[in-house]
């Protein structure tokens, strides 16, 4: 994978997208021909920098073996709608390649836009931090399939295995996984087409869409793909983003309800919450701790503490400004609250602490029964 370090240059790019000028959309593949390759301006996928509309071949001094093909052309960016199933995309932060399954609207809420003053509510349930009132506003995000082939190239900046689901009900703690399955916001998609009709790598593409060349973009939802995705609605339903920054450091957190499991003669209801933190500003810095608080209908309110997260310790600079995770949260009761902080850390040494924004645990859909699998 070509340094990321050059994805500020392809966002600059797109951003700066003009109809008249058409940007070819490359990626590094293996070779054994010499280190040939196409355009002055073009880089790998992962990082997603546009080469020329009529590339010329050069000798590049990219390592031996390394070569660039082209995959797709990018696409002007959608500012008014939605993207169709089956739009091919590169993902603006994380640079994998993915492929548009279906929308979902949430309710965003932005703790960075300033309420009107007359606006005011009472703290959240157990103390949580802030006391505005945050109206939420509709926001389109996208269900997608990652492409396997750029999964070890994200591992250690976005989890490929987060959409999780509770398992069968021999074990309540049991949970199995949906590899290569992520939420994208609509800003994060930067569109592209490409000529083959099997342009993504994964188990699940070929059994959720077809080839449709009479039709834009050129893949169609399969039969398939619309039952799985009626059958699992409740489970995958994005329906609540809360984000806030602090000294530039950005924390997005979207919950998902899982459903509910009975052990030792009572009630637990299990939530996942995916939470993404980016860097806005140009100082490196790196996650050291995290401190939750976690509030119960049942009144319990528990404090957790630790090092990093998910066994990680990230660290945020220009080059790689984000890292995302996913982690599970059970109660006793069918509702709860959520907030805390990360402790970040500088280079030289000082720390502060970055605002992870309140969020509700609510188990509205718990009248039905999760899903044991994923069948079709």
């Amino acid at each position: 994978m070509a340094a990321c370090a050059l994805r500020r240059g392809v966002l600059a790019a797109v951003t700066n997208f003009n109809k008249k000028n058409t940007h070819r959309l490359l990626r590094v593949v293996e070779s054994s021909g010499g280190s040939e390759g196409f355009g002055p301006r073009a880089s790998c996928l992962t990082c997603g920098l546009p080469g020329r509309s009529q590339p010329r071949r050069f000798m590049s001094s990219r390592p031996e073996g390394k070569v660039l093909e082209a995959v797709g052309v990018f696409e002007a960016l959608k500012q008014h709608g939605k993207y169709e199933t089956g739009q091919l995309f590169l993902h603006s932060v994380f640079g994998y390649r993915g492929m548009v399954l279906f929308p979902w609207h949430a309710r965003l809420y932005d703790r960075d836009v300033t309420p009107p003053v007359s606006d005011s509510q009472a703290e959240p349930p157990g103390g949580a931090h802030g006391s505005k009132e945050v109206k939420g506003k509709t926001h389109t995000y996208y269900q997608v399939l990652i492409d396997t082939r750029d999964c070890p190239h994200i591992s250690q900046r976005s989890q490929t295995e987060a959409v999780t689901f509770l398992a069968n009900h021999d074990d309540s703690r049991a949970l199995y996984a949906i590899p290569g399955l992520d939420y994208v916001s609509h800003e994060d998609i930067l569109p592209y087409n490409s000529a083959e009709q099997v342009p993504i790598h994964h188990e699940l593409f070929e059994r959720f869409l077809l080839f449709n060349p009479a039709h834009s973009p050129p893949f169609t939802a399969r039969d398939t793909l619309k039952a799985w995705q009626e059958k699992n609605h409740p489970w995958l339903e994005l329906s609540d983003v809360h984000r806030e920054t602090t000294e530039n450091i950005r924390v997005t957190v979207i919950p998902f309800y899982m459903g509910m499991r009975e052990a030792q003669n009572s009630h637990v209801y299990w939530w996942r919450y995916c939470i993404r933190l980016e860097n806005l500003g140009s100082e490196v810095v790196q996650l050291r701790e995290r401190h939750w608080r976690i509030f119960s209908l049942s009144g319990t309110l528990e404090t957790v503490r630790g090092r990093g997260v998910v066994g990680r310790e990230p660290v945020l600079s220009k080059e790689q400004p984000a890292f995302q995770y996913s982690s599970h949260v059970s109660l006793q009761a069918p509702s709860g609250h959520m907030w805390g902080t990360f402790r970040i850390e500088r280079t030289d040494g000082s720390h502060f602490d970055v605002r992870i924004p309140p969020f509700s645990l609510e188990s509205n859909k718990d009248d039905k029964a999760p899903p044991a699998g994923y069948t079709f």
